[in-house]
């Protein structure tokens, strides 16, 4: 027969293990939760942050090829194959061109300048701002004169987490680059709010890693157009706007959609054929 106090012990000990039984399925519930917050802003930090840390705003390292593997990021979201809204590229050949060194300052700091790509898919005019980004701006009025820009590809297109086209490399690798490297510039322009780049925003790539903090001054003549708010940290020079008429075209191709990533390069390309014909800069 229990006695009183046996009973006690046992009821005592019954919840004891009750207790422990609902601490360990708290803590059980924590570590999954915990887990699934980690996953979901693992997602986001892929889709937003990790897109430019490891290659979609990079380029500009010549033909290194181990480079490219650590330049693979998240791919943009695969789309079904739509029809090609633009139209074929007019004849003649990339020039391979190379320097060893920035050109020498040419420009009116206090001029207008006005970049305009006549693409396949239409004109994109983009108005420069020469005295916010002087060297920027001096080394696209320099490569367009040579036509270092005519019948390149634009070899990207990001559509999750930012939303850029990118252009500007011989190549069509997102490898390639003039030989040499400019200087950051306008890193404060006052549209940078809230670390967003505003859709119509042309901005450099570069080799910069936020995590290490090294690859600064790094640009070379790869760019990306914003055709919607990206959010992204200032470490990318602006240095142009697009035209609202430039801005429909550019919306035109984002709407194409983009290709799986190519699994060397991790290029989404975009499913529109998307040509610089001809590149020109205006002084006004």
């Amino acid at each position: 027969m229990v006695t009183q106090e046996q009973r006690k012990r046992q009821l005592a000990r019954e919840k004891f293990l009750r207790q422990q039984q609902r601490r360990t399925a708290a803590r059980r519930k924590a570590k999954m939760r915990n887990s699934v917050i980690a996953s979901v802003l693992g997602v986001v930090v892929i889709g937003s942050v990790a897109l430019y840390t490891t290659g979609v705003l990079k380029g500009d390292k010549g033909d290194d090829k181990a480079n490219a593997s650590s330049q693979t990021s998240p791919s943009a979201a695969a789309t079904s194959k739509a029809p090609d809204p633009c139209a074929k590229p007019a004849k003649g050949s990339v020039k391979k061109l190379s320097w060893k060194k920035e050109p020498a300052m040419t420009i009116d700091k206090s001029a207008k300048y006005t970049m305009d790509l006549a693409t396949t898919c239409g004109d994109i005019d983009i108005a420069l701002k020469a005295s916010a980004a002087p060297h920027t701006v001096n080394s696209f009025n320099f490569l367009v004169g040579k036509g270092y820009l005519d019948h390149t590809k634009c070899h990207r297109l990001t559509a999750q987490g930012i939303y850029v086209l990118q252009c500007g490399d011989p190549q069509g690798t997102g490898m390639g680059g003039p030989g040499y490297t400019i200087p950051d510039e306008n890193l404060k322009d006052k549209s940078l709010k809230g670390q967003v780049y505003p859709a119509g925003t042309v901005a450099m790539a570069n080799q910069y890693n936020a995590q290490t903090k090294q690859g600064r001054n790094t640009g070379g003549s790869q760019f990306f157009l914003v055709y919607q708010d990206s959010p992204l940290p200032p470490d990318y020079t602006p240095f142009g706007t697009i035209s609202p008429a430039g801005m429909k075209v550019l919306k035109k191709i984002a709407a194409a959609g983009a290709q799986a990533a190519d699994p060397t390069t991790g290029n989404t390309a975009p499913n529109a054929t998307v040509v610089i014909n001809k590149a020109t800069v205006t002084k006004s």
